[in-house]
């Protein structure tokens, strides 16, 4: 248990609690039971490693006022909206033989021991917290969930867990999940082409470079053209040869 020494403060102004803040102390009050409700400070210095904790709202602690120390416990925070300092507690007193209903953090152990998170299963956390119904004088620290023996498809509810004597949730008309054990998830990656296949796209797809030469073509023929335009520069027309004169014939 963590014992805090507060301070009684007299004024409640605002300008009052704001130089408190400035000294490294935050303003809280203390209510419940059958005294007065009590103006206090508390050194920020001792409680700031407790407030940043999950489990802060849900921690019984021992306030030394004056002297006098009383079992209390944290009901609410209030930051700042800038700086997110505390600049303000509520503590409530625990009288024994009362109920207090709180959220009980929850604490999953023997993760190595779940024969279906060592086959890749996956921890699904459905509650973090539980609301509980406690007597003031047992309040627990945390809930408990042992792992060892979980499979893939497991439920784990709250009836499988251990509860201090007393200690009831408050929802009671129903067996309610607090995890699961599920079944890993795969994502399949799409099928990549074969060689042959990708090869084959790219010839169908390729075109002439620009400054190519086109392909010849049977009738089309860039090559044959030009040679049949070199033919016919070359061949000449036949040239007449000039008509021998045959002999007069002699009467």
């Amino acid at each position: 248990m963590n014992n805090l020494k507060a301070i009684k403060r007299e004024s409640t102004s605002t300008g009052s609690n704001n130089k408190l803040r400035s000294e490294g102390l935050i303003p809280a009050i203390l209510y419940g039971g059958k005294e007065a409700n009590l103006n206090i400070s508390i050194q920020m210095k001792e409680i700031k490693n407790l407030i940043n904790s999950d489990t802060f709202l849900s921690k019984v602690l021992e306030l030394e006022i004056n002297g006098k120390k009383e079992k209390v416990i944290p009901r609410d925070v209030a930051f700042n909206v800038v700086s997110e300092k505390p600049i303000h507690i509520d503590f409530m007193r625990i009288v024994s033989g009362k109920k207090i209903i709180l959220e009980i953090p929850v604490k999953f152990i023997n993760h190595p021991d779940s024969p279906g998170l060592k086959r890749g299963g996956v921890l699904n956390i459905v509650r973090r917290k539980v609301e509980l119904k406690c007597p003031a004088e047992n309040i627990p620290d945390e809930i408990v969930v042992d792992l060892t023996g979980t499979d893939i498809g497991t439920s784990i509810k709250i009836s499988s867990v251990k509860l201090e004597e007393n200690v009831v949730p408050t929802i009671s008309d129903r067996d309610f999940v607090i995890a699961t054990v599920a079944s890993p998830t795969v994502i399949k990656e799409p099928e990549k082409p074969a060689e042959g296949d990708a090869a084959a796209e790219g010839a169908e797809g390729e075109t002439p470079a620009e400054g190519a030469e086109a392909a010849p073509t049977k009738d089309g023929d860039p090559a044959k053209k030009d040679d049949k335009l070199k033919e016919g520069a070359e061949k000449k027309p036949d040239e007449k040869k000039p008509s021998e004169k045959k002999p007069a014939e002699k009467k």
